[in-house]
């Protein structure tokens, strides 16, 4: 394939023409779903933008140029790193099950009778580069590994990533409730991809607590580290979880016994609806997990919605997660087990704690990279132009930095958090050593 070639999805759009009355229009459509909370919350509309000459969907490019490939910029971002210590600690397998992998998705995502639901599907497909769902092409599964192969093949050798699987929602009896479940990704399935691609993928596991009995616990989570686990994966507000919940303490005591980190969402979420009990992200509630001794993984620093201050009571004050998040990572009990990923972080409505996160050179020990794949190739989340004006980035770096998207999102977001500049610091080499975290 030349350089000038791309993968067609007929099943979203064409590449938006140059047509500037055209592009208006689909940034204006693009907004106006978005801010109806396919991804972000009504009130990050106003900051919603498509960078210059950026298409509202991903081309799908590939393979990555050898002009960008050899790009000093590229080359630069790796400086300093051992690739094999390099991984990727946010990563999301999904499927449709259309390949016998067990995965499943809600059928809502695929009704336009729920809008919400259909358009973030449709998004999330082509921010992988898969094709259309139909009868006559049943290859969503296949190709989206296929896909991150691919992407990651342009890595250097040793870098991993982090593969997600992903429990249904149970409700309180411990059953399955589909109803409230947004997908599932079975921990065999993901396993096996992990299994079979060991030099570039890791097996993350998820366990919806309230499925396993007490007595169950050990030797579920015993069973899950022998397939290879290296961490497991919550995400509280639509998977039902209450991190909080004595319910929980059976995992507990098996993660710590077998030192197998969860990471796990605080903060709002918007990209999973699922369960949709968004107080369950509330940070604080996972101090029960931190008591107990478990190696505890913030998924994204909370870096955006509210929670309730539950040091104030039930009834506290409303503020920031991320400023809850702030006051967990400065207590001292948890130095030793309390860790975040900053996956999604540059995001357009995560990039105000960008900055608070860039200045503690005191975290860097406690802090993981994440890409959240397939997010960075969902083309509004992101405005590299955004960062160049906030002097973040020089502004060719910014154009390599957005060539670099159409061809690799997972090289894009890992080369723009290694060129951020904020107040003259970057992130730290430690932070993308991730495997120190995760390594059994």
């Amino acid at each position: 394939m030349s350089d000038n070639d791309h993968n067609h999805i007929p099943e979203l759009a064409d590449r938006v023409p140059a047509d500037p009355g055209r592009r208006d229009w689909f940034s204006s459509a693009c907004i106006a779903c978005f801010a109806s909370g396919a991804l972000f919350r009504a009130e990050d509309a106003n900051a919603l933008r498509l960078d210059e000459d950026t298409n509202l969907f991903n081309p799908c490019k590939q393979p990555l140029p050898a002009h960008l490939a050899n790009h000093e910029l590229i080359l630069r971002a790796w400086d300093g790193l051992d690739a094999t210590q390099v991984w990727d600690s946010h990563a999301h397998l999904l499927g449709v099950g259309d390949g016998n992998t067990g995965c499943w998705i809600n059928p809502k995502m695929r009704s336009l009778l729920s809008p919400k639901l259909y358009l973030q599907k449709r998004f999330f497909l082509n921010a992988a580069c898969v094709g259309k769902e139909s009868e006559q092409a049943k290859s969503v599964d296949a190709d989206y590994v296929s896909r991150l192969k691919q992407l990651m093949s342009e890595m250097p050798p040793g870098a991993k990533t982090m593969l997600f699987a992903f429990d249904y929602t149970h409700n309180v009896a411990g059953a399955i409730d589909l109803a409230k479940s947004a997908f599932h990704v079975p921990n065999k399935y993901v396993a096996d991809v992990a299994a079979k691609n060991p030099q570039r993928f890791c097996f993350v596991c998820s366990v919806h607590p309230f499925r396993v009995s007490p007595e169950e616990a050990d030797q579920t989570v015993a069973k899950l580290v022998a397939d290879g686990a290296v961490a497991m994966k919550w995400l509280p507000a639509a998977m039902g979880i209450d991190p909080a919940s004595p319910r929980c303490d059976a995992i507990y005591q098996a993660l710590k016994k077998y030192n197998l980190p969860l990471i796990t969402h605080a903060g709002e979420e918007k990209a999973v609806e699922g369960a949709h009990q968004q107080h369950f992200g509330n940070p604080l509630r996972l101090r029960r997990a931190l008591d107990i001794g478990v190696k505890v993984v913030i998924a994204h620093c909370a870096s955006v919605g509210s929670d309730v201050d539950l040091d104030q009571g039930p009834a506290g004050k409303v503020v920031s997660s991320y400023l809850l998040f702030e006051r967990l990572m400065a207590d001292k009990r948890y130095e030793s087990n309390l860790f975040a990923d900053i996956s999604a972080v540059p995001q357009i409505n995560r990039s105000a704690a960008l900055s608070r996160i860039v200045a503690r050179d005191d975290w860097a020990h406690r802090l993981v990279n994440g890409s959240d794949y397939p997010l960075p190739g969902v083309m509004p989340l992101f405005s590299v132009d955004a960062l160049v004006e906030r002097g973040w980035l020089l502004r060719a770096e910014g154009e390599v930095i957005k060539s670099i998207r159409e061809y690799n999102p997972l090289m894009f977001d890992f080369v723009l958090k290694r060129s951020l500049r904020i107040n003259g610091k970057r992130l730290a080499n430690q932070i993308f050593e991730s495997a120190r975290v995760f390594r059994r």
